[in-house]
């Protein structure tokens, strides 16, 4: 009996504002069989995985995958991020194809010009001082607005939550070693990381151009990220840290991360804010 296969193309797939935020897996396989994407853990349990009700895979320690399934992904404009274990570490991402180049080129035009590139600096934080006039003001004078508000913001959610906070503390490759707050705060903006790469490329933009960050791997992803840590990773990692009482629990922060990603309808809310931020249509790319 021969099968019949559908050729997948963007108006087939969800919208990634719709999808399930992400899956993590390790310690397995992911293989094409029967013309759908499989997890084979290392119980040799078989998983169906709907890829294109997915934003992305993230992929820990002890993961394989063939050439087959990353290609179906791909298809599915599925986003691969490689990651350490409990996402603690963020290493690289695969880049699928989008349908044009269109938003991308916007971006570009946008970065290019001094003035086009402070206005959309500038509202990238209006959406964090709606009352303050930042008018006239240059990049290195709201990046100055925006340090005093983060280390304030760390104070108050410690405060509110009852948490001993001794300042932001991360050194790359040493995250155990970190008290369990930052630990926290670090496995919380990897993930959030993550969710935001799969939007940014889904929309045919670049994670390499960013208009406040630089010199950075992923400028354009740590941009916008900015404008949901606050809720997203800062908020939560403070709140676990008290539920947990200084003993980490990989499940229950990924599933809190999740559930908070889904409540908060981020997905949306990125291809929104991306939308207005750069003043490009929704309709003209693949979100």
């Amino acid at each position: 009996m021969s099968r019949i296969f559908i050729k997948l193309t963007s108006d087939l797939l969800p919208k990634i504002r719709d999808r399930y935020p992400f899956l993590y897996l390790e310690k397995g396989r992911i293989e094409v069989n029967d013309s759908s994407v499989k997890w084979i853990d290392c119980d040799c349990n078989v998983v169906p995985l709907p890829i294109a009700t997915i934003a992305a895979l993230f992929l820990g320690p002890g993961t394989t995958i063939t050439h087959a399934a990353i290609k179906s992904l791909a298809e599915a404009n599925c986003l691969l991020c490689w990651v350490g274990e409990d996402s603690l570490n963020y290493y690289a991402f695969g880049i699928s194809p989008t349908s044009n180049t269109r938003n991308y080129q916007k971006q570009v035009q946008l970065f290019s010009d001094n003035e086009s590139r402070t206005e959309v600096v500038r509202k990238m934080y209006i959406k964090r001082f709606p009352n303050v006039d930042l008018s006239g003001m240059s990049i290195k004078e709201m990046m100055g607005l925006e340090g005093a508000r983060v280390k304030k913001l760390y104070r108050d959610k410690a405060e509110t939550y009852g948490i001993v906070w001794e300042g932001r503390n991360y050194i790359p490759g040493e995250i155990h070693s970190s008290d369990l707050p930052n630990r926290l705060l670090t496995v919380c903006n990897s993930a959030l990381y993550g969710i935001i790469g799969a939007v940014i490329h889904s929309m045919g933009l670049s994670p390499y151009i960013g208009f406040i960050h630089s010199g950075s791997p992923l400028p354009f992803v740590y941009d916008i990220a900015d404008l949901y840590k606050e809720e997203v990773s800062v908020d939560l990692a403070f709140s676990l840290s008290k539920v947990m009482n200084d003993k980490y629990d990989r499940f229950e922060i990924m599933n809190a991360f999740k559930q908070r990603i889904i409540d908060q309808d981020i997905l949306y809310r990125i291809t929104k804010d991306i939308s207005a931020i750069l003043e490009i249509k929704v309709d003209s790319c693949n979100s």
